[in-house]
This record gives structure tokens, sequence and C-alpha cells, in this order.
């Protein structure tokens, strides 16, 4: 898929996303219209790109979905299904959230609303040293909705113990695909409403008028606004970088940029937006509580960069990441 073609099916996606009409968190709408554009057949065919484009227009629209259980369950190896739902790790963490002892698997983690109408929950487990996948039936679950600040991103809290039934051999590196697929999924989720919060603040700063003439024409909002734009940019050069070298290190390197740089694009605008930034009557309180969310999903940016960095004093080894 060349770049012209990458941009206008992204542009769709957005614009069908944004017209839907009905509310953001509504996730039904959402998964049907990802379905009518063939987000799983383009997953198949060719997973880089149908993530880059799904994935970003969530978070430049705001929409609500369940398409990261289609994201994780492929990269297992297993061909996903809207009837099969997948327990995520727990936030901030990446680890397999599931634990075979004693002929039971007991798990905690986070899973996405499909979990409330799947039949079929696959709960990755360690089991000694070894990975498996056990197919739990969601009767079997316990599960709450997480409200915190972003209710609207529909997660659920899962937790279970019962006995091993059904259970399968999972390959350390599919799983890790799973978790680097997972992080550049939500990197450019967070992209997309870094973007958007940054569309905001402009607006608002082109529009806003203080002393006979608009706030953008003040120094130090323009100074916020630049700051933004760089982070946002240098987030979009990261994920291409990532993709054109798809491992483990380059996701979590790209994770932990989203994370930082929601921080960042999200200080600044908040700002430059000043007191209607801090209410729920604009939009932008939206965006960026969904960012906040985003970043604790296959670790949190402070996490990440700590494993990161106990990886390096421990093998004293800098890898080359991309060939310049």
């Amino acid at each position: 898929m060349d770049a012209t073609e990458l941009a206008l099916m992204s542009e769709t996606v957005r614009k069908a996303l944004a017209g839907a009409g009905g509310a953001p968190d509504d996730r039904a709408a959402t998964d049907g219209i990802l379905t009518t554009f063939g987000w799983l057949e383009l997953l198949e065919a060719e997973p880089g790109e149908a993530i880059e484009i799904v994935f970003t227009a969530l978070g430049a629209t705001n929409a609500s979905a369940t398409v990261i259980d289609d994201v994780v369950v492929s990269a297992s190896g297993r061909a996903p299904r809207a009837d099969l739902a997948v327990l995520l790790p727990s936030y901030a963490a990446w680890q397999p959230p599931g634990r075979i002892a004693d002929g039971r698997v007991r798990a905690a983690g986070l899973a996405s609303a499909r979990v409330e109408h799947a039949e079929v929950m696959l709960v990755p487990c360690r089991a000694g040293g070894d990975l498996m996948m056990v197919s739990v039936p969601t009767a079997a679950l316990d599960v709450a909705a997480v409200r915190g600040v972003d209710p609207a991103a529909g997660l659920q809290a899962v937790s279970l113990e019962i006995p091993v039934a059904d259970a399968a051999a999972l390959d350390a590196d599919a799983w890790d695909a799973a978790v680097a697929l997972g992080r550049r999924a939500t990197a450019h989720e967070i992209l997309g409403a870094c973007r958007a919060m940054l569309t905001f603040a402009v607006e608002h700063a082109l529009q806003r008028m203080q002393f006979g003439r608009p706030v953008a024409q003040f120094q130090a909002v323009r100074h916020r606004l630049a700051d933004a734009l760089v982070a946002v940019e240098a987030l979009d050069a990261t994920l291409h970088a990532a993709a054109a070298e798809a491992t483990p290190i380059t996701a979590a390197l790209a994770k932990a940029v989203a994370g930082n740089t929601a921080r960042t694009v999200g200080a600044h605008c908040q700002q430059v937006l000043a007191g209607i930034g801090f209410t729920t009557d604009h939009p932008f309180h939206r965006y960026l509580k969904r960012t906040l969310v985003l970043d604790g999903l296959f670790g949190s940016a402070d996490e990440i960069v700590v494993d990161l960095g106990r990886g390096l004093l421990e093998t004293r080894v800098v890898p080359t990441l991309i060939d310049l």
C-alpha cells in the first residue's frame, strides 16, 4: 500500500467514525463500521497498515471499539472472531495475566467491552516456565466495569479462578509479537488523540481575541503550540520507524514515546485552551482522559523505560534499533 492509498483509506475511516451519529462510546456502532470497512481482512493481509489506519482514526474521533482483541488474538496465531475476547494484562503491565498451578487457572487483568457479549475468552497464562493459552467460557468470569477517569473507554476488570479445561501451548515469540502489536496499536490511538487535542488548541488560539488580536499571535502561546507539534511529529516518526523495524524493543520505545507525548501535548494544549480546557463543555477533556487510559495498556511509559533501562544495565549492550 503506497502513501496515497494509505492516506485515502485513513481519511475514509476517520470520516466514517466521525459521522457515525452515535455517542463516542457506542462500541457496537464503531465495531460495525470497522467490520464494513473490512478491518479483519486488512488486519490479516496488512497488519501494520491496518493498525495505523484504524487506531489512529479511533484516537482522532475519540471513538471506542473492541478491535484491540483482534490485534492480540491474530498476533497469537489464532483467527480473530467477533465472539472471541482476550484477557489483557493489568494496567501498566505486559506479562501474561494468568497463572496455571495445581490444575487451576487464576487470572486478573483488563478486557475490552467485547467480553460483555463474547462466548469465549482467551487467557494467556504462565505454567511454570511455559506459556499457555486457556479458553474460558465468559460465563465463568467475574467482570466489573472500570469507571475511573474514562468510563467511555469501556474497559472491564476481569478475574477468574477455575479448573483448566481447554489449554494450548503458546509460543513465547507469539506473546511478544502480541504485546508489540498491542503497543503499536495503542500508540497510534494516542497519536490520533494528540493530533485532535492540538487541533482544538490551534482553533481556539486563532479565534480567541485579547487586546484586539488573536491569542495565537502571542509568543508564549505560539511556543506551546510549537512544542506540542514537535512532540506529535516525533511520535509519528517513531511509529513509522517501529513499523519499518518491527521488533519488541522498537514497539516498546514507540509506546513509551506515546505516553510522554500525551503528557506534553495535553499540558500545552490545556494551557492554550485556558479556562474552557478545564471544563466538560469542551471535547478536549475526553481526548485527554483517553490518552491517560491508553498510556497504561501494555505498559505505561514510566514502566517501559525502567524495564528497558534494567535490560541495558544487565547486558551492557546497546542494540542497534534502526539502520540509518
